[in-house]
């Protein structure tokens, strides 16, 4: 198999979690940089990528990466990368675009320039004049920074954070790959008991339920290159294979996800479910201030409301305030909270032992970690459905 340049998207904040994922998929010849990590593999790193990567948005093949000044300049480079040697003639090939601080700042005219190019390509491979584009697709993208442009092809299609579990909709859901990131972060192990008192429709509990027990969480989707003749079907099959052989299915777990909207509820159970955790997520109706375990040590890990609208604003500190009340009994527990509210520490009435900046979606959150002591290396006993 060929050696190829992967890039792993990631939502600012999160390049580190996605370069220890990608190395802990035995790829170490990486590079980290805002918003992606680049690194080499094979035909097989992209099955295992898609596969595998929790925190990552899109794994793109990359073609190329140039200084482009003039639209002559980006023609030319981009007509001289090997689409052929990827693209068969009947492909679906569309060209998306942006440009940041580059003199080529018409995204239309760039698109329009790269996808001539590659036509102009295909036409010397194929001897033909028209590409009907009627096979699998290859979403281009060129991407211009400083003049430097990057030519890549998608190779998820829909986003990895579509898992395939949340098929119904809630308000303000948090996407999967945020939520599979928090818990990474937090080093959570699957013998600890964890909570997430604001679960809303499931996703912080799911994805903790398909971390403790490794499983993939794209074993149950498809992706675009899945339909590109030149990856052999046999590396799917060998990549899903692996994932089925190293998921954990009789791990014990201690995870429970309360809300105090039973609807919501409903939905997260749902969700389980689909996601093939059902058995391991307890869920139940209880407010913030009613949160208690009979364990000594554990995680609580959530994403309560912001209060973005402006009637919203004091009953969310009044929630915070009872969060840190609340979280007063579990005083040897560690949490992670994420958070909008620039005096969140204040009114929880802590400050948190370290702070990280995450996005959700483009509003600018605070990850609020607060540790609490080491538990004794005996594992404590799990008691079901229990607090």
């Amino acid at each position: 198999m060929s050696k190829i340049t992967l890039i792993a998207t990631a939502t600012f904040g999160l390049e580190a979690v996605v370069a220890k994922e990608v190395r802990e998929l035995g790829y170490k010849d990486l590079m980290v940089e805002d918003a992606r990590v680049t690194f080499a593999g094979d035909e097989a790193a992209v099955c295992r990528a898609n596969l595998w990567l929790r925190a990552a948005d899109r794994v793109l093949l990359k073609m190329g990466e140039f200084q482009a000044l003039t639209f002559d300049e980006l023609f030319e480079k981009t007509k001289a990368l090997p689409w052929p040697d990827w693209i068969p003639e009947h492909a679906a090939f569309p060209v998306n675009g942006k440009s940041v601080k580059s003199q080529l700042h018409s995204v239309p005219d760039c698109q329009a320039i790269v996808k001539k190019a590659i036509v102009e390509k295909m036409k010397q491979r194929y001897k033909k004049d028209w590409f009907p584009e009627t096979g699998p697709r290859y979403t281009i993208e060129v991407a211009l920074l400083k003049d430097m442009a990057t030519l890549t092809i998608d190779t998820s299609g829909v986003g990895l954070h579509k898992r395939g579990y949340r098929k119904l909709g809630s308000q303000a859901p948090l996407k999967e790959t945020l939520a599979a990131a928090m818990v990474l972060l937090s080093r959570w192990h699957p013998e600890q008991t964890l909570i997430d008192p604001f679960c809303g429709s499931g996703t912080i509990p799911i994805e903790a339920a398909l971390i403790g027990m490794k499983m993939a969480p794209g074993l149950h989707r498809s992706f675009a290159a899945e339909k590109w003749p030149v990856i052999p079907r046999v590396l799917w099959h060998k990549a899903r294979e692996e994932a089925k052989e190293l998921a954990y299915y009789t791990q014990p777990l201690h995870i429970i996800g309360s809300d105090i909207d039973g609807a919501v509820l409903s939905l997260a159970r749902y969700h389980a479910r689909q996601a093939g955790v059902v058995e391991k997520v307890f869920f139940q109706k209880i407010p913030v201030a009613g949160i208690r375990s009979r364990h000594k040590y554990g995680y609580i890990i959530c994403n309560p409301p912001y209060g973005e609208r402006l009637g919203d604003l004091k009953q969310v500190e009044k929630l915070y305030r009872e969060m840190g009340k609340a979280f007063q009994s579990l005083d040897t527990w560690s949490y992670y909270i994420l958070a909008a509210h620039p005096g969140f520490e204040r009114l929880f009435g802590r400050k948190s032992d370290r702070k990280r900046k995450l996005y959700n979606g483009r509003l600018q959150c605070n990850y609020y970690q607060y540790y609490g002591p080491r538990p004794p290396r005996r594992r404590e006993p799990f008691e079901n459905t229990t607090l």
